[in-house]
């Protein structure tokens, strides 16, 4: 596998149990999610462009991780990711020339799967 999927692997287990110890919460977030992410005036592919973007800002692996994943399902292309990473690099400068490669990795590890799938 790769990075991308240890990170989500390893945060699979503790997630679970905090979700458990407190399940509204969790249950209200996964509501948001669902909502902020799903098809409306803009595309889902898109929102989780977006989503990657503020992730890379954010430098926030499990997030990249998880919309590298969702965009490349969504059928992002290379060409949008890097055109998005551009933004990041433009909104964060510095700090995203380290994370915006770390989400290329990650969609570039997940879009073989995603691809496969179409």
């Amino acid at each position: 596998m790769g990075h991308a999927h240890d990170v989500i692997d390893e945060l699979r287990g503790p997630t679970r149990s905090l979700r458990q110890a407190s399940p509204d919460v969790w249950a209200g977030f996964g509501q948001l999610h669902q909502a902020a992410v799903a098809d409306g005036v803009l595309p889902a592919k898109v929102k989780e462009l977006m989503a990657l973007v503020v992730a890379v800002v954010k430098q926030c692996d499990g997030c990249i991780a998880y919309h590298a994943k969702a965009a490349a399902l969504r059928g992002a292309t290379r060409e949008e990711v890097a055109e998005a990473l551009g933004v990041a690099l433009l909104m964060d400068g510095g700090t995203a020339t380290v994370y915006g490669p770390r989400a290329w990795a990650a969609f570039e590890e997940f879009a073989p799967a995603a691809e496969a799938r179409s």
